[in-house]
């Protein structure tokens, strides 16, 4: 086979051990000067939790466990969406001690520390509820030390993480625990929450201590910023009221908030021309083989806020109906990113989207699968069916014999190079030739091999 312009086909496919002190009665009751607006904020009642409507019905596992019903609970979502303030929501309706470790910085002495420490509490009646953040960054080994705690209730466990436990956490402590899964806020949810900060008494206000005005555009550029990360936005209009403050202002605009967040907004509407447009460039870039492009499109799209997801999905498409058999690898990684971008969210899935995108971008091209599933479908489509061969129709049933069914059937391992001569198309169809690879990447080889199949089929020497 001759090389073409790109060369050989494509190839087959250290942290501090210090433990957070631990707070007392709830994160809902710290609304000190000094306090960041997104602690001041958090809700004090799973009433005031905005989203995560699916966890809050009556009778619900979350509300039992804000009700004081013993159990142990593993929150898994993206960043921003409420573990930590579900944590201390129920430590406060209960009244329960409420301790909070980060598994970045905790050791397993650490962690033993603060279980005697729990169990000291409970010989004089206080209970406690331990809040693990990061829990899928423990080793087997700290979550084992978990394990007897859980079981036997020496703490109420309500564990955070933004993967998938199921491969992270050790099967012991996850069958004694429940599951649930908070779901990214949506823009509503996150307009929701700065309203009640412009507004609440714990929120933003000017040096004279007057609410302030946010703007219809600054609004929705906050809610770009964000991206569904409601501790990212309220982070962001608490950067942007001191900025407006530090100018008297009691408004604040776009030009404010990209002020105090050091960057411009970026220009892409999530719901209008600019969100099709972007996602139409992005495709296209990569279809051209434009690394640099792809990457810029890919950006803009992370810095607007969208759904990393969505990304994902999009790469998985273009992986099939642009790249197909010209690089086998190609819908394998994407699909990896997608799953491994599901599992961790914003910023690290930047990284694991920019990955799938340069592999992608830089694959050898063929639309020849679209092509040939095209074809098939057309010739269907068209009444052009036929009778499935009587070699190839199922003989397994009592009476099939008889109809003639499987009759001349030849079992392609018998035969040599495990393609036997046979006709599989029905009469109508049977030079019908759908599938026409190209001689870009490894899509090449397939041509000969292809070329070489057809004639065993037709009982013909392929040398």
């Amino acid at each position: 086979m001759s090389e073409d312009l790109f060369g050989d086909p494509v190839p087959e496919a250290r942290s501090s051990r210090a433990v957070p002190a631990p707070l007392g009665g709830s994160l809902g009751d710290v609304d000190h000067a000094g306090t960041p607006l997104a602690v001041r904020m958090r809700p004090r009642t799973l009433e005031e939790i905005v989203g995560q409507t699916h966890l809050l019905a009556p009778g619900s596992p979350l509300r039992r466990l804000a009700s004081g019903e013993p159990m142990s609970v593993f929150l898994w979502g993206p960043p921003g969406v409420g573990k930590t303030t579900i944590a201390a929501v129920v430590s406060r309706q209960t009244e329960r001690r409420f301790v909070e470790i980060s598994a970045v910085t905790a050791g397993v002495k650490d962690v033993r520390a603060v279980l005697d420490q729990a169990r000291s509490e409970l010989r004089h009646g206080r209970q406690t509820v331990l809040f693990v953040d990061e829990v899928h960054r423990f080793s087997k080994t700290q979550q084992d030390v978990l394990l007897p705690a859980v079981e036997n209730r020496l703490v109420t466990l309500i564990a955070a993480t933004t993967e998938n436990p199921s491969f992270s956490v050790i099967s012991p402590l996850l069958s004694r625990s429940l599951l649930l899964t908070l779901k990214p806020l949506t823009d509503d949810d996150i307009s929701g929450l700065l309203t009640r900060a412009l507004t609440d008494e714990r929120g933003v206000r000017t040096p004279d201590g007057e609410p302030y005005q946010l703007e219809d555009e600054a609004r929705e550029t906050l809610l770009r910023l964000a991206g569904g990360d409601a501790r990212r936005a309220l982070t962001y209009l608490e950067e942007s009221a001191a900025g407006a403050g530090a100018v008297q202002s009691s408004v604040i605009t776009t030009a404010t908030i990209e002020q105090a967040v050091d960057k411009a907004a970026v220009r892409y509407d999530r719901d209008g021309d600019q969100h099709y447009d972007v996602i139409s460039a992005f495709i296209k870039s990569m279809r051209g083989s434009d690394v640099n492009a792809s990457l810029h499109y890919l950006a803009r799209m992370i810095e607007a806020g969208e759904d990393p997801r969505f990304i994902a999905r999009r790469i998985m498409i273009l992986a099939s109906e642009d790249i197909g058999m010209a690089d086998p690898t190609a819908l394998p990684l994407a699909a990896a990113a997608a799953q491994t971008v599901a599992m961790i969210g914003f910023p690290e899935a930047s990284i694991t989207l920019a990955h799938a995108v340069i592999h992608c971008a830089l694959a050898p091209k063929s639309n020849a699968v679209v092509t040939a599933i095209g074809a098939a479908l057309s010739d269907v489509r068209q009444g052009r069916i036929g009778l499935v061969p009587p070699p190839l129709r199922d003989a397994h049933y009592s009476g099939a014999k008889d109809y003639g069914h499987g009759k001349g059937y030849k079992y392609a391992h018998d035969a040599p190079h495990g393609i036997a001569a046979q006709q599989h198309l029905p009469d109508e169809l049977v030079d019908a030739d759908y599938y026409q690879p190209t001689n870009h990447g490894f899509e090449a080889q397939v041509t000969d091999r292809l070329a070489k199949i057809n004639d065993l089929l037709k009982g013909r020497d392929p040398t």
